[in-house]
């Protein structure tokens, strides 16, 4: 009857202990609770009925017990349902007995179903991985406390069981244990084959998927927003680097010895010079005959390109533009030529070319030329120990301290430098040609096949990329230039791609790979380069 009493006023008492914020309207209907003291709290507390006591409920009856173990005690003394021989006999993990118990409390079977099974259990089914109470204390016991019990012991038979039960109990759990080692087998694989698949995945996102599912980016620069492009604008807003290039002659005076030398191609017509910078280009062809020169540039540097046009006199001929061409209006429809010094590291790093295409493809007349209209990148091998040992193996002691791990962050990175012509080892291999009046965004990204044919014995430490550049339509005399280490240095130099490794070769031995070069997504100015040599691949950023 005490018992019964306390019951009913834990009840009452648990109520609104639920939570200090109760509504003012619930609290009214227990105000008897409000008026009572400190000292009879704590001597209501101090009888142990302010604890909570966790309560099991038998799997057959309605008697509440205060452990799982002592459920099951009383499971086995009044029910005769052994949970030791039920998880022994039926092989049970902590699933199945989860659906076990679920079984129970969901269908209500009699104790007694329980001898009489064999063979395929009735709660193996998925249903019964849902519980009917959430806060069942039973789901929560670990049956493999039953196993570890078992643990070198026999297991004596259940009543009505007899020796070959057990045995076929024991040869259950281990074509079950069996059976989950192959699926946990088959998951890790499945892991695996789902982890290369991602890892592939993020590289393609890195890399540039469009090579491998033939989609472009065609209007990844157009697209830019304005404040995305206003740090690259910006670097060339800065005088030094126009002076850099200026002072290129093998740049400068290739572009000035195809205009002035031939004259045909540009008299009486309207061109278009897409990047101008200090007006230059729009200057020569000024020089050349041209009736109408309109520059575009987005860099600050366009006000002292008009100050200089107008210094030389030719502010009658030249038009200059703030703004990027695929955003300004040109005060022409059509054009009859385009000239534009986009070339970049390898080519085609900054991805200038894609605003001359833009061009091409919006204002140039069907008749009309692009120049440079021909250039190709080339790749050379390179046998400079001297260079790995600066760029590799110097992490491996620095002043006396260790840095190898700095070698995965700097060997990604492509170098932009001079090389000296007698450590190239190889012949050179043409991997990319583009046509200005031809060539298409999505080609700019691509993928081919090289083979450096070696022309001394040596190690191979590096790959290097270049470019050569050429005038040829519709002209008299052609004009090329070169940036390959054997040729003058241009201030595009040279762009080297260090081996992790490097690869002992001699005279006559061909290196075959295949290169990968395409637009950064989250950069499009910027390049990833991919290069595969002898079963051995190494992605280099170029930024």
């Amino acid at each position: 009857q005490r018992e019964t009493q306390r019951e009913k006023e834990r009840e009452v008492s648990d109520e609104p202990c639920r939570s200090s914020m109760d509504k003012e309207d619930e609290t009214d209907e227990f105000p008897e609770l409000l008026d009572i003291d400190e000292e009879a709290w704590w001597d209501w507390d101090e009888e142990g009925n302010g604890k909570s006591k966790l309560q099991v409920r038998c799997l057959f009856c309605d008697r509440l017990f205060q452990s799982a173990q002592d459920t099951f005690g009383h499971c086995t003394s009044e029910h005769q349902f052994n949970i030791n021989h039920i998880v022994h006999k039926h092989g049970l993990d902590c699933y199945r007995y989860i659906k076990l118990v679920n079984f129970i409390r969901i269908t209500n079977p009699p104790a007694e179903l329980f001898m009489s099974i064999d063979g395929e259990c009735p709660w193996d089914k998925e249903e019964y991985m849902k519980p009917s109470s959430a806060d069942d204390p039973l789901l929560q016991f670990d049956v493999d406390e039953i196993w570890e019990d078992l643990e070198g012991q026999p297991c004596p038979p259940a009543e009505g069981q007899d020796e070959r039960c057990v045995q076929a109990a024991h040869c259950h759990r281990l074509e079950e244990a069996e059976k989950r080692a192959e699926q946990a087998g088959a998951a890790v694989e499945r892991v695996m084959e789902d982890l290369h698949k991602m890892r592939q995945y993020v590289q393609d996102f890195v890399i540039n998927a469009d090579v491998r599912t033939g989609t472009s980016t065609t209007n990844a620069i157009a697209d830019l927003r304005e404040e995305e492009e206003s740090l690259y604008f910006s670097s060339y807003g800065h005088y030094g680097i126009h002076e850099e290039m200026l002072k290129d002659k093998v740049r400068t005076e290739s572009y000035r010895d195809f205009m002035y030398h031939n004259p045909h191609i540009f008299k009486d017509k309207v061109i278009l010079d897409v990047g101008c910078g200090t007006g230059i280009l729009s200057m020569f062809a000024a020089r050349a005959g041209a009736k109408h020169v309109i520059g575009v540039d987005q860099s600050e540097i366009i006000y002292q390109a008009m100050d200089i046009v107008r210094e030389n006199g030719l502010d009658g001929v030249i038009t200059l533009i703030r703004g990027r061409i695929e955003h300004v209006d040109l005060p022409v429809p059509k054009v009859d030529l385009i000239v534009s010094e986009w070339m970049g590291y390898f080519l085609l790093f900054e991805s200038m070319l894609d605003s001359v295409i833009y061009a091409r493809d919006k204002y140039l007349k069907d008749d009309g030329a692009v120049y440079p209209d021909i250039c190709t990148i080339s790749l050379v091998a390179v046998g400079d120990r001297k260079k790995h040992e600066e760029r590799v193996a110097f992490w491996d002691d620095v002043y006396g301290f260790k840095m190898s791990c700095m070698k995965k962050v700097v060997l990604p990175e492509a170098v932009v430098e001079v090389l000296d012509p007698d450590t190239l080892i190889s012949e050179c291999c043409v991997i990319k040609t583009i046509d200005c009046n031809t060539v298409r965004m999505s080609d700019l990204d691509f993928s081919s096949e090289y083979s450096l044919k070696i022309t001394k014995d040596q190690e191979c430490v590096a790959i290097s990329g270049y470019f050569d550049v050429s005038f040829e339509r519709n002209c008299n005399r052609k004009v090329t230039f070169s940036s390959s280490p054997l040729s003058t240095t241009t201030h595009w130099k040279q762009t080297v791609f260090i081996l992790e490794h490097p690869i002992s070769v001699k005279k006559g031995d061909v290196l075959r790979g295949r290169i990968t070069c395409c637009k950064n997504r989250k950069d499009p100015r910027s390049l990833i380069i991919t290069i595969l040599i002898n079963d051995t691949k190494q992605t280099y950023s170029l930024q």
